[in-house]
């Protein structure tokens, strides 16, 4: 686990720069604060031991190791997503609604979701972080959004 000598990173920075971002897409991958905490450091290790000498966007390869470490992550056989944790990084209460709503979906439709609108990346950006097809991600997003919106009217109908 040495880093590379020819290559001089300064660490503070890099994960200062890049930890609630990284953080933010894993728990919406994933569901569970823990389980994001080991992805984000996970990916940061993963920096320290395989990052390429050359590398020319360092955010962007941290996000295509975080999410393909999730996704294995979620194949994971004893993993279970449990209900939606009371300590989410969510800025007030009045998010907390969408939020629920968010953690309903599919893990796939919560990360193209995640990476669309918070992390401002374009359908064939997230077709590479992903590894799948733009099409895909169109279809997810779609679906997602059906869904979510789907489930906003149903609860403010609870609420009348």
């Amino acid at each position: 686990m040495s880093q590379k000598s020819n290559r001089p990173v300064d660490w503070e920075a890099l994960v200062t720069q890049n930890e609630n971002r990284l953080y933010r897409a894993a728990l919406a991958i994933l569901g569970d604060p823990h389980e994001a905490e080991d992805a984000v450091q996970d990916t940061f290790v993963r920096y320290l031991e395989k990052a390429p000498n050359d590398l020319e966007n360092t955010p962007a390869w941290l996000m295509r190791v975080l999410v393909n470490g999730c996704k294995s992550r979620l194949r994971l056989a004893w993993r279970r997503v449990g209900p939606l944790p009371e300590t989410l990084p969510a800025p007030g209460p009045e998010e907390r609604e969408e939020l629920e709503e968010l953690f309903s979906l599919l893990p796939e439709d919560r990360a193209v979701i995640h990476l669309h609108y918070y992390e401002g990346y374009s359908t064939d950006e997230i077709a590479g972080l992903l590894s799948c097809r733009p099409g895909t991600v169109r279809s997810r997003l779609f679906r997602a959004r059906e869904r979510l919106k789907k489930l906003l009217v149903e609860s403010q109908r609870g609420e009348l």
